[in-house]
């Protein structure tokens, strides 16, 4: 087997408070390997956003890595120093933020940010720039001549595929999708997924896409993590997780969500409201909010328990 492009290993971040530190990853382990779509799903506040920052050191005070270790294409980042990290950040590993209009830079024309994006780690000469800045807009299915607009005269999809589009400036083998269709409507919402399954098909690099929207990972991902307060569920390839998901905290995602074709749509939500980080129940996190609890349940946190190969749920039930 080859070695996968990221490799996550038991990552913790805390918040390093006045009254003391406050864990908001725990223990946070998975692999997303080369060319695959590995989706990362959970409620608002389960950590994921930390996930993404944590891997390209974009945490800021008082979040700080207290555990754990990443390696990208064999390299530890997480030992890296910031001047070599710099190299990696856009280079290697790009993100896409969640809100585009927050990314881009309200008074510069969008063709001149994708050529800073593209000028960040090499030389090049400005008609080799301006070539590629209508190569990147072609790519993502937007009219080169736009490359003179600014943020604001793009509609909502044009520049969440500008961002796209910069993300991709430098090839990078590894992106990393923060909600980057949170803010669409459902048609531009869908144009854009198919945007991006073709252009990690003809190009080849891995994807982290995090959402709250299991339903849509399962159309795009091969494999997904099912984040909730700050640790990992459950981990499956994404038809499993679709078919035979194990943990009662997936299953109630799923349930969350109405089958169209079934011949009659009934919802079922998940009761209650995920865990004040600061005091976090003890035992299994979901414990208080599962219906189908066992005693041991707010004894221990269950270790995650191999169902079957590439298939890990964190639950004391059998």
């Amino acid at each position: 087997m080859t070695e996968p492009l990221l490799r996550v290993e038991e990552l913790s971040v805390e918040y390093l408070t006045a009254t003391g530190p406050v864990r908001v990853l725990d223990g946070v382990s998975f692999v997303v390997g080369r060319g695959e779509v590995f989706g990362l799903a959970g409620e608002s506040g389960s950590g994921k956003t930390t996930v993404a920052l944590a891997i390209l050191r974009l945490l800021k005070a008082p979040a700080a890595i207290t555990g754990g270790r990443v390696w990208f294409d064999g390299q530890e980042l997480t030992a890296l120093g910031d001047p070599a990290m710099r190299g990696v950040r856009g280079r290697r590993i790009s993100l896409v933020t969640q809100s585009a209009l927050d990314a881009l830079n309200p008074v510069m024309p969008v063709g001149a940010q994708l050529g800073d994006a593209i000028s960040a780690h090499h030389r090049v000469r400005a008609r080799d720039r301006d070539a590629r800045v209508a190569e990147l807009l072609a790519g993502v299915g937007i009219d080169p001549g736009r490359a003179r607009s600014y943020p604001h005269e793009l509609s909502g999809g044009m520049r969440q595929r500008v961002v796209i589009a910069m993300a991709l400036a430098q090839r990078p083998p590894l992106i990393l999708m923060d909600e980057p269709t949170t803010a669409l409507d459902v048609i531009v919402q869908r144009e854009l997924l198919t945007e991006i399954a073709r252009l990690q098909a003809e190009l080849g690099f891995s994807i982290l896409f995090i959402t709250h929207d299991l339903a849509l990972m399962l159309e795009l991902c091969t494999h997904i993590g099912v984040l909730y307060a700050g640790r990992l569920a459950e981990v499956a390839p994404a038809q499993v997780i679709g078919a035979r998901a194990r943990h009662p905290y997936t299953q109630g995602l799923l349930g969350c969500f109405p089958d169209p074709r079934a011949p009659s749509l009934r919802l079922a939500g998940i009761p209650g409201a995920p865990p004040d980080p600061r005091h976090p129940p003890a035992g299994c996190r979901f414990h208080p909010r599962c219906d189908r609890r066992l005693p041991a349940c707010s004894a221990e946190p269950p270790a995650p328990r191999v169902i079957a190969p590439g298939h890990e749920a964190s639950c004391w039930l059998p």
